[in-house]
Formats: structure tokens, sequence, C-alpha cells
């Protein structure tokens, strides 16, 4: 299927358009921290691995071509939203206006935060694609848990691994950064296993609507393979 095949599908741009839009969120609420008796999490930790689950219902649905090509446009969304946000929060504020610190607090970047955010992003969510089309084919499309785990628990130790270790590694001790990408991890894993419920829901209801199923034989896995 060439990705521009995607066009004849009622529901890919809509998938498309909301996982970019959930991308883009989880990068601007990232800096809230929020409470849950005991448990601390920020925001982007809440709303991130909801893209991993678009990852799974984009590859096991439409193929890794149309999750390749979501994984692109996010990348450049995320990228582009760092690149504007920067911008505008160092043009001059108005002498009236006094929100400047607050504007800044949520659009200014980090450049080692925004890099080690898009690398792990990159590298995770082509993880999690390629083994969630890999274990499709070895499964013969049997036990779609046993793809979303999997894949989840590939790809997710992947994406902490390099974000804990480009944004905080040689400027903390080692002992903090494992104990961040271990947490990060659980955490990451187990709240996409609990979800697998309902992408079995979505799944099974786009297959259905779409009339589609694709298996991944004669793909060509290059993740540099950008087709719009």
């Amino acid at each position: 299927m060439a990705s521009n095949d995607l066009s004849r599908f009622k529901h890919y741009d809509l998938m498309l358009s909301t996982f970019v839009v959930i991308l883009l969120i989880s990068n601007l609420v990232g800096q809230k921290i929020c409470a849950f008796g005991e448990l601390r999490v920020s925001g982007a930790q809440l709303l991130f691995p909801l893209t991993y689950i678009y990852g799974d219902i984009f590859t096991e649905v439409y193929g890794y071509r149309a999750s390749r090509r979501a994984i692109w446009l996010g990348f450049f969304a995320s990228g582009l939203l760092s690149a504007l946000g920067v911008a505008i929060t160092a043009l001059p504020a108005a002498p009236e206006w006094h929100n400047q610190q607050a504007f800044a607090t949520v659009f200014s970047v980090v450049p080692r935060l925004v890099v080690a955010s898009l690398a792990a992003y990159w590298c995770g969510e082509f993880t999690n694609s390629f083994v969630m089309a890999k274990m499709k084919l070895l499964t013969e499309g049997r036990h779609l848990w046993s793809r979303t785990v999997g894949s989840t628990i590939a790809g997710q130790l992947v994406d902490t691994i390099v974000v804990m270790t480009l944004a905080f590694g040689f400027s903390i001790n080692a002992a903090t950064v494992v104990k961040l990408i271990v947490d990060g991890y659980l955490f990451k894993v187990a709240y996409e296993v609990l979800a697998t419920p309902l992408t079995y829901l979505v799944v099974n209801a786009l297959k259905r609507s779409e009339g589609v199923d694709v298996f991944d034989r004669g793909t060509r896995f290059n993740p540099f393979l950008v087709e719009v």
C-alpha cells in the first residue's frame, strides 16, 4: 500500500490529526507535576504514552508505512513548535503586558531537552512500530495483546533510555539517571498495558469500518524512507 493510498480511508486523517495534537500538547503541559496520593507524574507522562497507543493502532490497522508517515509528521510538528515557541518568547513584550514570565515558562525550551525529546520520540516510536509490524507477521495476526505489549516494552525502553541519558547524562549522578529511567519506564509500560482493552476496541472498530487489515509483507522498514 503506497502512502497516497491512505486518502481512501475514512478515519486515517482524523487519527493522524489527533495523534499530532496530543503529541504537541504533551510538550506544552510537561512542566506541570500532578499529584495522585504519593505518586508524582508530569503532564507529559500522562499524555505522551497515548502516542504509542496511536502508533500501535496505525501499524496494526494501516501498516508500518502509515505509521512511519505519522511519526515523521509528529517529529516535524514538535520541532516546529519548539522553534516557534523560542522565537515568539524572544520577541520584546509590550510594557503593559505583564505575563512574559508565565508565557516563557510554557513556551521557552532548553535546547538540550528539545534534542533529547525529539531523539527519544523518533527512536522509540520507530522501534515500537517495527516490533509491532514484525510481531504481527510472526503471530499471523493473532494475539493482538502480545503485539501491543511487546512493542511497548521495546519502544518505551528505547525512548526512556534515550531521553533520560541525553537530558540528564553528565549533569547528575548516574544512579539518579538510572532511577529516572527505571521509574519512568515502568510507569509508561504499566500505563499502556492497562490501556490494552481500549486499544483492542479502537483497532477492531477501525478494521471493520475501513475494511482493511494490513500485513507488512515485503515492506521496506527503512525509517528514513519518507513518503508524503
